[in-house]
């Protein structure tokens, strides 16, 4: 047995190759020109397909639909071979008895010394699990438009049944708010080291708004965290909302790179809607955090996507804004570049993520004064306190002075490194 390495109780240990073979997703090789070249045994079990039929006689185009070969040969082929990798695409493949397998593709080209390409190695997730997911969304959809429907009814009779008018318009707020909590999560999970706190303000009961936020553990020591806003209000937008967050979170499951998540995104929702006649996008902010108790720290890698720059406070240092440099709107051009940023929180110190609902609220008696990023800035510079939960309980009260000049929802998420013990 090599030094160093754990014995292997009754050959438990996998070899490489079962590795390669047997892996939870699918992986295959081709040459420059798609010629497939190796594939693994998952991704022929997917296909219904044997290898002998596929290496060496297949190129990877064909084994996608007709809408999957157009969208490669423009978008996908172009791509991997200026940048030499590309991850993230949603695609279709056909199998052998002609159904469609919905798969998100990832690709790096190898090259020789010579800088020229030789092989190109693909990862496969099958994606069937958001289709099913999409497909619930859509029917929650339709169910939120037959109560709009039944309470737009119910209003044109208010003036015969006020009383019967009212009881339906109840009926139909609690719907739509049990229906925007389960676009958020119920609560935040404990994070050791770091101290987390959130609140969603509402800034109309009978409409759904498009904010959304996150925070989940991707291991023992990383946690991932998003917050955004989809484009447009109703069913519609709560519907693009379900399918940011499912895809933000498989992003950054697969591939813990704010700026990879980002890019993920955008090609989902440009795909679905960028080409439609009243397109669908949204801004995010997704980190990764990764706090250290021992040292009294927390290190944060973050990306933005067109969205407000993030708040940090340092204990007893005042706040200022984060700045994401290169962030485009998520979903609206095809090739949108992000870029990363990065700091620490030591004690006392807290991040404040929030959506546009605060800076432009309206504060002025005639509604044109908007709040503003300084005011935010120097409201909460001017906190006592920097915990987390204090920040989010005197934004959340500010929110409620301000009132009726809040004209679209907010939400807010704050991340702190705990201050230490004396």
């Amino acid at each position: 047995m090599t030094p160093g390495t754990a014995p292997d109780p009754a050959g438990a240990a996998d070899s490489a190759e079962e590795l390669y073979e047997s892996a939870p997703c699918g992986f295959l090789s081709t040459t420059p020109d798609g010629t497939i070249t190796k594939i693994n045994a998952t991704l022929l079990r997917w296909l219904g397909r044997r290898r002998a039929e596929v290496v060496g006689r297949a190129r990877f185009v064909d084994l996608l639909t007709v809408g999957g070969k157009l969208y490669y040969e423009t978008h996908f082929a172009p791509l991997l071979s200026m940048r030499g990798e590309i991850g993230g695409i949603a695609l279709e493949l056909t199998t052998a008895t002609g159904d469609r397998l919905p798969v998100l593709v990832s690709a790096t080209v190898k090259r020789n010394p010579a800088g020229e390409p030789v092989l190109i190695r693909a990862t496969v997730f099958d994606a069937a699990d958001r289709r099913s997911y999409e497909e619930e969304l859509l029917r929650r959809n339709a169910l939120a438009d037959e109560a709009r429907a039944q309470a737009e009814a119910a209003l044109r009779l208010a003036e015969e049944a006020r009383t019967r008018s009212e009881a339906d318009r109840a009926r139909l707020t609690d719907a739509l708010t049990v229906l925007q909590q389960a676009l958020l999560p119920a609560e935040l999970p404990t994070v050791p080291g770091l101290d987390v706190a959130s609140y969603y303000y509402t800034a109309s009961p009978d409409r759904l708004g498009g904010d959304f936020y996150d925070l989940f553990a991707l291991d023992a020591r990383r946690w991932a965290f998003f917050l955004g806003d989809v484009s447009g209000k109703g069913p519609r937008a709560a519907t693009v909302t379900s399918l940011t967050r499912y895809t933000l979170r498989a992003a950054v499951a697969h591939d813990a790179d704010p700026v990879a998540a980002l890019s993920t995104l955008n090609a989902v929702l440009y795909d679905r809607y960028g080409t439609e006649a009243d397109p669908r996008h949204c801004t995010a902010v997704v980190g990764i955090a990764e706090p250290d108790p021992e040292r009294g720290r927390t290190t944060v890698r973050l990306a933005s996507g067109g969205h407000p720059p993030a708040l940090l406070l340092r204990a007893g240092a005042g706040a200022d804004y984060l700045t994401t440099p290169g962030g485009m709107l998520v979903g609206a051009f095809p090739d949108a570049v992000f870029a990363p940023a990065e700091a620490t929180l030591y004690p006392g110190d807290t991040l404040l993520l929030y959506t546009d609902g605060l800076t432009e609220a309206r504060i002025d008696p005639v509604r044109r004064v908007l709040y503003g990023d300084e005011r935010l800035r120097d409201f909460v510079a001017g906190q006592a306190s920097t915990a987390p939960n204090d920040l989010i309980a005197a934004v959340a009260a500010l929110l409620e002075k301000i009132g009726d000049g809040v004209d679209d929802d907010t939400a807010l998420l704050a991340l702190g490194t705990p201050r230490r013990a004396a």
